[in-house]
């Protein structure tokens, strides 16, 4: 019986899937039970509340995390669906299992402040990594699923910031410490710091917007000097009322002082908007090998 190349692709999209849920989970675990948790530091999420209850009644992290997220599995297969609850059941598991396996070795740490920064940063690299595989770990992904279910019009990034802050709070009031609070903040920062660069990399570029009576021998000299194309974009000044030829730049940040010089240097009058671009596709930047 011979395999279709959909089957095929099914099969390495599902075991590549599961490498990433494998390895992000391994990762997240390792921020938590490393650096987080023997600090009583909180990465937000139902790993927060999971915090207090290990301190207060020495239950597994883990172990807990599985018990508060059965009613969200329930609420995911009926609301959201069966891929997403299945996901998430996969996802939550194992992020339990290695959580619990880790927390019998040594913390790395006991410093906060160095607890925070390394928990944060291998949490978040840990979560883009199960994001990347459209899994999740419970907690705050799957509630804030279950709300979007009932209310669509809601922003996913505002659920999940007012769900941490809560349970931050929580944190602070049991452990009676305002440091806690401080510190797991930070943790929760360079977590979603991590997640945007795992999801659109670190090769910023800048588009520059330059409006000259000039623009001809600016995109010349632009051309010449960086080998970086221009286009020119017809727009009109609103308060001078004059047709106007605005020159449209991409470039990488190391080329952004050198185009400021060029323009500087043929018209000391010219008009330059500088702004971020998260990447750029095509001839002179990334190359699509897909």
């Amino acid at each position: 019986m011979s395999i279709s190349r959909t089957q095929i692709y099914i099969m390495k999209k599902t075991i590549k899937e599961s490498i990433f849920i494998i390895v992000g989970c391994f990762l997240m675990a390792a921020g938590t039970s490393l650096f987080l948790l023997p600090n009583q530091l909180s990465s937000g999420g139902f790993a927060g509340i999971a915090t207090i209850t290990y301190y207060l009644f020495h239950i597994p992290v883990g172990t807990f995390m599985i018990i508060l997220n059965i009613p969200l599995f329930i609420l995911t297969f009926i609301k959201v669906g069966k891929e997403v609850a299945i996901k998430g059941i996969a996802g939550t598991i194992i992020l339990s299992i290695f959580i619990d396996l880790l927390d019998r070795v040594t913390p790395l740490t006991d410093d906060r402040f160095l607890a925070c920064i390394y928990g944060g940063i291998l949490s978040g690299i840990g979560t883009a990594i199960v994001l990347k595989a459209n899994a999740s770990t419970g907690g705050s992904d799957l509630l804030t699923y279950i709300i979007k279910a009932y209310k669509p019009h809601y922003r996913t990034s505002n659920l999940i910031v007012i769900i941490d802050i809560v349970i931050i709070v929580m944190n602070v009031l049991f452990f009676k410490e305002i440091e806690v609070g401080l510190y797991s903040a930070i943790a929760i920062y360079l977590m979603g710091k991590m997640i945007d660069i795992v999801f659109e990399g670190v090769y910023f570029t800048k588009t520059l917007f330059i409006v000259s009576d000039k623009y001809e021998e600016i995109a010349e000299e632009i051309g010449k000097n960086l080998e970086r194309g221009s286009t020119g974009i017809y727009a009109k000044g609103m308060y001078t009322n004059e047709d106007k030829m605005m020159l449209w730049c991409v470039a990488s940040r190391g080329e952004v002082v050198k185009i400021q010089q060029i323009v500087q240097s043929i018209d000391k009058r010219a008009f330059i908007v500088i702004s971020n671009a998260r990447e750029a596709w095509g001839k002179g930047f990334k190359l699509n090998k897909s």
